[in-house]
């Protein structure tokens, strides 16, 4: 019997309805939702690329590697437990981590969950996904909302926007560039929207879907929608910044983006992204699922928001490994910055 299958039987049989298995419970989301379901009672275990981190929540949560290589082994890391909680996807292409291998990896990994009687799937998706879509950001969230459609597991898929919170991206590197330069470049219009939702509201829908029993699709959204323009209006007046909005073609803005990321060695937004945010994908009307106002919160933490720069790569892909071995790997993530 090797190490993986000697921690789950160590667990008891009799334990699998208390069990949840996480992918990413150290990453941004994932964390706010371990703390809830180690709050409740829940046992936990965590599929990720990088086990050698250190653990934040110690022997309360089990460390496993996802081995999409291995569906034996695999497997055998999510026996015994009831629910599968998958937030695990790329946000974009990085070597050979490409939206088509997240697609087949979450394949393999539904695969291995219905051999080891799991019975149900939590999917952290995305707003506003297409089969139809020539964005395969969003053409893959949707290949896999149908695999988890025809899985014949019981389910709850979720559909956040944009999630904000102390450790996002999106918000926090907005809120970087208001404070390190006098202009900001809006590409287009401006008028494209964006409704966030609250890391803790998010994790909350996660943690409270484990306990349902119906299949059910739900948008994550807060209850504040903004156009980008205003957003960054937003975050500049919260900041007490004086900041010039300087409309620009798409092509110009993720031309300075681009400049960006080679002066802080990261990717800040994708040609894909800035596609999907002009293409109003950021929004979902209807009733809201959060409760936390995105100006509320800004006002609270105005002191810390925008601090430092939010880098994707060094959250993800900074490594001790070889770089032929990162370049194979994907992560785990939710939404624009999961």
């Amino acid at each position: 019997m090797d190490r993986d299958k000697e921690q789950v039987t160590a667990e008891g049989e009799n334990s699998s309805n208390k069990t949840v298995v996480i992918t990413g419970a150290f990453s941004y989301t994932g964390k706010y939702a371990t703390r809830i379901l180690l709050d409740r009672g829940y046992r936990i275990r965590t599929l990720t690329y990088h086990p050698e981190r250190e653990n934040p929540f110690g022997d309360k949560v089990q460390v496993f590697p996802y081995n999409f290589d291995n569906l034996e082994r695999l497997t055998e890391t999510l026996r015994g437990a009831s629910v599968l909680i998958n937030t695990y996807w790329v946000r974009f292409p990085r070597g050979r981590a490409t939206f088509e291998v997240a697609v087949q990896n979450t394949r393999t990994l539904l695969s291995a969950a219905k051999s080891a009687g799991v019975r149900r799937i939590v999917h952290v998706s995305i707003a506003n996904p297409s089969l139809e879509s020539n964005l395969g950001y969003y053409r893959g969230k949707a290949q896999l909302e149908k695999e988890v459609f025809e899985s014949g597991l019981s389910y709850s898929i979720l559909r956040p926007t944009v999630i904000f919170g102390l450790e996002d991206i999106l918000i926090n590197n907005i809120a970087w560039f208001v404070r390190h330069f006098p202009a900001f470049a809006i590409p287009g219009d401006g008028r494209y929207r964006v409704r966030p939702i609250y890391v803790e509201d998010m994790a909350r829908l996660i943690t409270n879907a484990v306990e349902q029993r119906e299949n059910a699709v739900l948008n994550a959204v807060g209850p504040e929608m903004y156009t980008f323009e205003k957003l960054v209006n937003l975050i500049a007046e919260q900041l007490r910044r004086r900041v010039r909005l300087v409309h620009v073609p798409m092509p110009l803005a993720y031309l300075a983006t681009r400049v960006a990321g080679w002066l802080v060695g990261d990717v800040v937004l994708t040609w894909e992204e800035y596609k999907g945010l002009m293409d109003d994908l950021l929004a979902r009307a209807g009733p809201s699922t959060g409760e936390t106002r995105l100006s509320e919160w800004l006002a609270a933490n105005r002191e810390q928001v925008g601090r430092r720069y939010a880098s994707e790569v060094a959250r993800h892909y900074a490594r001790t490994t070889s770089a032929s071995e990162r370049e194979t790997r994907g992560y785990a993530s939710a939404a624009v910055d999961r």
